[in-house]
Order: structure tokens, then sequence, then C-alpha cells
């Protein structure tokens, strides 16, 4: 984690500082642990005393927990941005689903092209990881693990955006598809030839970002999520004409 050592002023309020700063920006996430206090306060350059004191205020703000035994944790600040009233809406209703894919072509567009340009070298490593990982996985009969590398893929975009408010929205966003509450994302990974062309639409994403071309990369973004799009409402249109053949099955052994 990169921790740095804090420089004169009172150091409780830096070190507070510090590792707010560190939640902000997504680099210490809901569910990481601290390091050790004497390994912690030691990489810092403060007292334990003032290390405690830090932390106590921190708990205090909600921001960090404490499990017995365990150790000091970022506490899940990011909750969830819906109530479970409204998740169960929205997976009970399509109009939602096509909504979602909407919001989220016109929001990590203007996160590709954002990545493109501000995107440090250590936040583009990590995409070009990911999107290795899901070229190494693509080549398995099974697509779950290509399809949960997808969300990875996507966050991993965002996170090197460098907004604060995009990351933490998008962070609650991408909780919800893992979750499965808008769509399946294994369904499509299951077609060969559909797999193959989300690869090439991943692939186009990334070269874009490496290149750091923004206009391509937010062009890239936006042509794929609009072939999710597409691809999901043929799917529901195939369902619905798949229940009114049974319908018909059913009537017809009725009679």
């Amino acid at each position: 984690m990169p921790f740095q050592k804090i420089e004169a002023e009172k150091l409780a309020a830096a070190v507070t500082r510090q590792i707010e700063g560190l939640i902000l920006r997504g680099i210490l996430r809901p569910g990481d642990r601290l390091p050790p206090e004497r390994e912690l306060s030691e990489r810092l350059g403060v007292s334990r005393p003032s290390l405690r004191e830090a932390v106590a205020e921190l708990q205090a703000r909600g921001l960090l927990s404490t499990r017995a035994g365990a150790g000091v944790y970022v506490a899940d600040v990011l909750g969830n941005a819906f109530s479970p009233a409204l998740t169960r809406l929205f997976a009970s209703h399509e109009d939602a689903l096509f909504d979602y894919i909407a919001f989220r072509r016109d929001i990590e567009g203007i996160a590709a092209a954002r990545a493109a340009c501000d995107g440090s070298d250590t936040d583009l490593a990590v995409v070009e990881a990911v999107f290795r990982k899901m070229e190494a996985a693509h080549s398995k009969r099974d697509p779950s693990e290509e399809a949960a590398l997808d969300a990875d893929f996507h966050m991993a975009i965002v996170e090197a955006s460098h907004n604060v408010v995009m990351l933490h929205m998008m962070r609650s966003m991408m909780d919800l598809l893992r979750q499965g509450v808008f769509y399946n994302r294994s369904v499509m990974f299951k077609q060969r030839t559909t797999r193959d062309m989300l690869l090439d639409q991943h692939r186009a994403i990334n070269v874009a970002i490496q290149s750091r071309d923004a206009e391509a990369a937010r062009a890239a973004t936006e042509a794929h999520l609009t072939f999710v799009r597409s691809c999901m409402r043929d799917q529901r249109e195939a369902d619905a004409h798949e229940d009114i053949a049974k319908l018909r099955l059913e009537q017809e052994a009725g009679r």
C-alpha cells in the first residue's frame, strides 16, 4: 500500500488525512485490512499512540472498523446506492436493464477517455493485466471466469479515470451487475461467436487506452456497450417467443 512518511504537523491528524485520502481515491477498498500497528507506524514514521489516535478518529467517522483478534479494516463505506426495494424493482422490470446499459455506456465512455488521458502508467498496466487474464480465460470452455473478469476490466478503467465520485458510484453499480440484478453476464458468454466478439471489443478498448487515444477509447467503449444492449434485447425477444411457443403447446395439449 502507498503509505508515505508524515511531515511535521499534528501527527494523528496527518495520519487521519492520509488514510482518508487512500479510501477516497479507492486505493484502500472496503474490507481491506490495514497493516499491523507496529508495521504501519513504522511505514508512516509516527508513534504508535499517534496512530491509535488516528485510527480511533477514523472509526468514529465510520471509515474503519476493528475485528476482534483480526485487526483494523476499511469499513463498508460504499454500502449500496440503491435500497433493497428499488433493487428488486430493477430486477423485475425490463426497462431498467436497458436504462442501466445506456447509463454505463455514457459514463464508461467518459471514464475510458479520461483513463487514456489521465491514467498513470501503473493504472494502464493494471488494465492491461486484467485484459490478459481475459484472453487466458477465453480459451477455457467454461465462460464463468471470463464473464467475471469482464466486470473487473471495466472497473479497472473507471479506477484509472481518477474521478472519485465516478469511482464510488460505479463500484456500487458493478456490485449489482456481479449479483446478477440486471442480467446474467454468463448467458452472453455461452455463445462462442458472441464471446469472440466481446473479446475483440475489449481488446479494442484496451489498445486505445494503452495508446492514450481518448477518442478511440471512448468510441470503442460506447460501441461495446451498444453491442451488449443489442445482445440483451435479442435475448429477451428470443425468450419471449419461446414462452409464447410453450404456451401454445400447452393450450393445444389441453384441448
